[in-house]
């Protein structure tokens, strides 16, 4: 792959740990060209260079903030909220976070990201 790529699956996988290889995978059993343009875009440019702006915690609760406003990204919400908490965000932050937006999406997408958060800190503790 190119130097982009792989600096993009380096990112991931600080976001993603040992996940990130089987996420990639699911999306290139689907699409080839998906997968490779979502660790190059958004991992080998996107998050690479706010990295040097933003700390790994600010990065992926500004990740959840825009998911739970979507309302409708539950799969991607949960895969955000599982690497806030790989890069050190704390439970309380992301509930916060989602708290704080029911001002922009309203108490259906907060609550369903309320949800999907339970099932994440669960699915955590085994």
């Amino acid at each position: 792959m190119n130097d982009r790529y792989e600096a993009g699956m380096e990112e991931l996988k600080e976001h993603l740990g040992e996940d990130a290889e089987k996420y990639i995978a699911k999306l290139e059993a689907i699409s080839p060209f998906f997968a490779r343009v979502n660790v190059e875009f958004a991992y080998g440019d996107i998050y690479k260079e706010t990295d040097k702006v933003l700390d790994q915690v600010t990065q992926e609760l500004i990740t959840v903030s825009a998911l739970t406003v979507l309302g409708y990204a539950i799969p991607q919400l949960k895969v955000h909220m599982d690497a806030a908490l790989n890069r050190g965000a704390t439970q309380d932050q992301i509930i916060a976070t989602i708290t704080q937006m029911i001002d922009y999406c309203g108490f259906p997408a907060a609550t369903n990201a309320l949800l999907a958060a339970k099932e994440v800190f669960d699915a955590r503790v085994g």
